[in-house]
């Protein structure tokens, strides 16, 4: 894809080509945008069949100024977390993230197009929380999670208590790959109506 800049790679130059790197390196893939995330916003979420990825963008015009809070939040959430940084972070970067966060670089081709190379694969995340990682979901997935694994509706249950019987009854190998399946089916356009008709039974 042929970026149209004056300088500096920026975020926008690098989003549509990086989504195009991702499906073409992972298969199947589904990419979310602006994820809330604690008290950070994920820029990208990344679901795989079997893991979830946190991917943050630091373009060449971006700074480290509030990396180091992403960085604590993108630990609670996600299975997986990569950095996707133009080439003016890209010497520098592996100071700033943990050592089991994956690095992406992106550059400018002499031809105007935006190039990707993973400079290191990320590793298994030692600081995710499956209470933080199942937040994620909305109330619809959580019950229909609970209708494949056979148990109560907890109708007038909050959210969390939801979350919390998932965790506890459903062993981890086989609630993620739901959980991650459900998020592959989310549909934006039609949850408010699923929302309310769940409020409305």
């Amino acid at each position: 894809m042929t970026v149209d800049r004056s300088e500096l790679l920026h975020d926008k130059d690098i989003r549509e080509p990086l989504f195009e790197f991702l499906e073409d390196t992972y298969g199947k893939v589904r990419i979310l945008e602006e994820k809330r995330t604690g008290s950070a916003r994920a820029d990208v979420v990344m679901i795989t069949p079997e893991f979830l990825y946190g991917i943050e963008i630091k373009s060449d015009a971006d700074t480290y100024a509030r990396l180091d809070k992403q960085v604590r939040n993108y630990n609670w959430y996600y299975d997986r977390n990569f950095v996707a940084v133009g080439s003016r972070h890209a010497m520098h970067i592996e100071e700033h993230v943990p050592k089991w966060w994956g690095i992406i670089t992106v550059e400018e081709t002499p031809e105007g197009r935006v190039d990707f190379y993973i400079l290191r694969q990320p590793d298994v995340n030692p600081r995710v929380k499956d209470k933080r990682k199942i937040s994620i979901l909305w109330r619809p997935e959580l019950n229909r999670l609970l209708e494949q694994n056979h148990l109560p509706k907890y109708r007038e249950k909050s959210k969390a208590f939801v979350q919390e019987k998932l965790l506890e009854k459903v062993p981890p190998e086989k609630l993620w790959l739901q959980a991650y399946e459900e998020l592959f089916q989310r549909d934006y356009t039609t949850i408010a109506a699923e929302i309310k008709a769940y409020k409305n039974k």
